[in-house]
Formats: structure tokens, sequence, C-alpha cells
């Protein structure tokens, strides 16, 4: 494994229902360019049809965008909801975004999370999983070969199928699927090498969801001789500091009721449920069920070496995008981030403190010496004017 660590966000997005679409999408833009210049490694966008939320349909559309406003983050599809869509396309698609953003673009693929986008295009929820997994199988072949592809499904109706453009990335872009309850996820990732976006599993108690998803992801490499890598399992957390834990709480109290209320009234996705009938309680929640961090730096890091030693070992630490503060202090806790955890886990820290710490354990002698190096300039100066 990598000892840097990277740090990126999941955004869904999640909004008010009711509120300018416009500016919303504006302000996951300008959220993306800030992670930018920040230094953040990788944003992974959704896609989502209904319950008025999680307002991007098209995660490519929304990349194309973001990449022309930013230099250096990786920008991955979280995820496309690989079953309403021809995995020809999918593939297609994810090609030309490697090309347009030139070895940025990373393609994360699920079933689809809201039922109720499903309903709409005419599949029973219990449909998406297989047929994710015919999608991932279809897509790969296309991704990683020459050979022509022929699959139908329910959804799709491939004939001998080939991409007329390779990747740009060399072999392959970066390739993942998430993993929230069911073992599908690390099933798929084990079986093809893959990444593992485990999303909601960094609760600190109850059933160990990261063992879940790290034995049944190694299992499955195991079975199918490929690889099952550290760096390329991504952990999904929640966060939001602030200079003090008082700031922090007070900030929260903008957003995080909406927030709550969506996966509890809302969203027929009952594996991110969450409990709380008030701000405070919902505070709680989030830091002692280990869901997240509310509070500060220290708090995060905390958090973040929990997380280490529980799951063995991850690549990457990524934020799920909300807006439970004002936009300002969002950015600041993204800043705070920047500044105070991420050298703590990518190996900046520990160099500028050790170079401090030397410094302190010197400075005595060497104030002494520096002090007699200007009394003896001093002496000599005066020696040569006493001299004519």
């Amino acid at each position: 494994m990598s000892d840097r660590l990277r740090f990126g966000i999941f955004m869904a997005p999640f909004h008010p229902a009711g509120e300018n679409p416009t500016l919303a999408l504006e302000r996951d833009l300008d959220l993306i360019a800030h992670l930018d210049k920040l230094g953040y490694d990788e944003a992974w966008i959704g896609e989502h049809h209904s319950a008025g939320s999680e307002i991007i349909a098209s995660p490519e559309i929304f990349i194309a965008t973001a990449a022309e406003r930013t230099r250096h983050i990786k920008l991955g599809t979280g995820v496309i909801s690989v079953a309403y869509h021809n995995p020809y396309m999918v593939a297609e698609r994810a090609v030309l975004l490697d090309h347009l953003t030139r070895g940025r673009f990373m393609l994360g693929m699920g079933p689809g999370s809201l039922p109720t986008d499903a309903i709409m295009l005419g599949l029973d929820p219990t449909e998406t999983r297989p047929l994710l997994e015919e999608g991932v199988d279809v897509i790969l072949k296309l991704l990683r070969g020459d050979e022509p592809v022929t699959s139908q499904t329910k959804m799709w109706n491939l004939v001998d199928a080939r991409l007329h453009l390779r990747p740009y990335s060399d072999p392959l872009f970066d390739v993942a699927v998430p993993a929230v309850a069911s073992p599908s996820g690390p099933r798929l990732a084990g079986r093809y090498g893959i990444g593992l976006l485990s999303i909601g599993a960094t609760q600190s108690e109850g059933f160990d969801l990261l063992g879940l998803h790290w034995d049944v992801m190694e299992e499955r490499a195991a079975k199918f001789q490929t690889v099952a890598d550290r760096d390329q399992w991504r952990l999904v957390g929640i966060m939001h500091i602030a200079e003090t834990k008082e700031q922090a709480y007070k900030n929260v109290e903008f957003g995080i009721v909406q927030w709550f209320n969506y996966f509890q009234k809302v969203a027929a996705f009952p594996q991110m449920a969450v409990n709380g009938d008030n701000v405070r309680e919902m505070i709680d929640f989030v830091n002692d069920s280990g869901l997240g961090s509310i509070g500060t730096a220290d708090m995060a890091c905390e958090q973040i070496e929990r997380l280490t030693k529980q799951s063995g070992g991850f690549g990457c630490y990524m934020q799920l995008a909300h807006e439970w503060a004002n936009p300002v202090a969002t950015h600041r806790s993204y800043e705070l981030i920047a500044q105070r955890v991420m050298p703590e886990f990518q190996g900046q820290a520990s160099s500028t403190l050790s170079a401090k710490a030397r410094a302190v354990e010197s400075r005595p002698e060497l104030a002494d010496r520096n002090m007699k190096a200007v009394e003896e300039m001093v002496a000599k100066h005066q020696a040569e004017l006493a001299a004519g």
C-alpha cells in the first residue's frame, strides 16, 4: 500500500427539494473547483432521477463541465446506474471522458440506489443487481480487450460490439463499484480486480461491514485469480469541522435536519438509516455511531485513524458531500481538513514537525553562537574606529 492516503468526496448531491436547482448545481461545481485548489485527489459524482434531492441525472455531463473548471482533481462517476443504460454506451462515454480529461476520469458503476428510479424504467428493484453484474462484465470486456461482445438482457441487445477508441489511460482508468450493506459490490470488485467504494460502512459498533467488504473481496479475488488492492479501496464517511467543536455544532444547524429527514422519510434507501429527532441527537448519532465526525480537525484525525485500524488499511478517504452548513462554512471545513488533517496521513506533517523539533533542541546553543558572532563584529568595528 502507498503511505500517502488520498482524500476526496462522494457527491450525490443532496439539495433541499424546492430550491433553485440551477444555483444548487453551480454550488456543486464551485465546490469541486475549491477542492481542486486545496489539493484533494478525487471527486465522485452520482446519478439519480427521482426524490427531488439528488439532482444530477448524468454524472458524465457534470464531469465534462467540472473538468473545464479544474486542473488536477480526478473525476469519477459515483456511480453510473448500469441497469438503466446500454453498457456499450457507458463504455463509449467513459473512454471519451478519459480522453477529454487527459486521464483524470474514473468509472464507478452501481445498481442504482433509489427504487423510485428503477420503477419509472419498468424495473423491479430486485432486477438491478443482476443487471449490474451482466453490465460490468460487458463493459470491462469492451474496455480491456478487442474481442467482439454479444449480450442480450431485458434492457439491451449487443451484437459483436467493439469500441472504436481505446482509453487514454494506460492500460485503463480506475474502475470501481460501490458497497453498502450487501456483498454484491465486494463480489464484483474481487472477481474483476477493480476498486471498491464502501459507503456508510464506517460505524464503529455493531456488524463490521468493513470487515465483510474486504473479506468477500479477498475471497473472490483468490477464486478468480485477480488482485484485491487496498489502494483501490475507498471509504466514504461524513465530516464537518470548524476551529472549535462548538462552532462546528452551530454550523450544522443550517442543514443537518433536512439531510436526516431525506434519509428518514423520503429516500427508500434503508441501508443509510440514520437516527435523531433534533439537531443535537443528529450530531451525537454521527459522532457516536462512527458514521462520521462533527467537530475539530483533531476529531477528524481520530476518526480516520480508527478506520485505518478497523479496516486494516485503505487507499482513499472520501467525504460524503452535504450541505449541513452554509457554503462559506462548508468550504472552510474542507479547507481545514486540507490544512490540518490531510498532512497527518500524507507524510507532510511529520517532516515539518521534525524540522521544528530539531530547531527547538538546538536553539539555545545556536542562539548563543549567533550572539557571540554579533559581539565579535561589534568589537572588530570599534577596534577599527579606534585605530583611525
